[in-house]
């Protein structure tokens, strides 16, 4: 399963960040004896979760990215989960999968997703090209991503499913 995408710039300021959903008890699963507050969540990720991905991914890539080149892979792993990242451009971009996404799937979705953002933006983005084309580069994500399972990898099929037509036409 893939459980994030996080994309900073080279000063680890989050650009975007995607997580896959966890099943959190419903809001009225909780008794009247030991009432709770609902967890704070975004996509169903509790907020301490995502600060310790956060801290961690961005402290790994402020540590390991400096001197790479673009689009290089850089792998590790943290609590039985993979993580692969590279940096493209003035964007970082990291992928953490778990299970049947080991390191070479991640390095599958990872060329995917960096080959769909240097169409997107016609070259390795600036932070400022990135967030120009922040809407159509989400659209990307949600593409290729679905439900943390890998969708859809082939470069035309999304250049059209963004334009929001039919795969099958032309």
């Amino acid at each position: 399963m893939i459980l994030a995408v996080l994309f900073t710039n080279t000063d680890g300021n989050i650009l975007v960040e995607r997580y896959v959903p966890h099943l959190l008890p419903a809001l009225d699963s909780f008794d009247s004896v030991n009432t709770f507050p609902p967890i704070p969540s975004f996509h169903g990720v509790p907020a301490e979760e995502r600060l310790h991905w956060r801290s961690f991914l961005v402290k790994l890539g402020a540590d390991n990215l400096k001197g790479t080149k673009n689009e290089e892979l850089l792998v590790a792993s943290h609590k039985s989960v993979f993580v692969v990242y590279t940096i493209l451009g003035d964007v970082c971009i990291y992928v953490v999968g778990k299970d049947e996404y080991d390191e070479l799937a991640l390095a599958e979705l990872i060329f995917v997703i960096t080959s769909s953002v240097k169409d997107v933006c016609g070259k390795p983005p600036t932070e400022r090209l990135f967030l120009d084309h922040y809407g159509k580069i989400c659209l990307c994500l949600d593409e290729i991503i679905w439900k943390g399972m890998l969708e859809n990898t082939d470069k035309d099929r999304i250049r059209r499913l963004i334009r929001l037509k039919a795969p099958t036409d032309a």
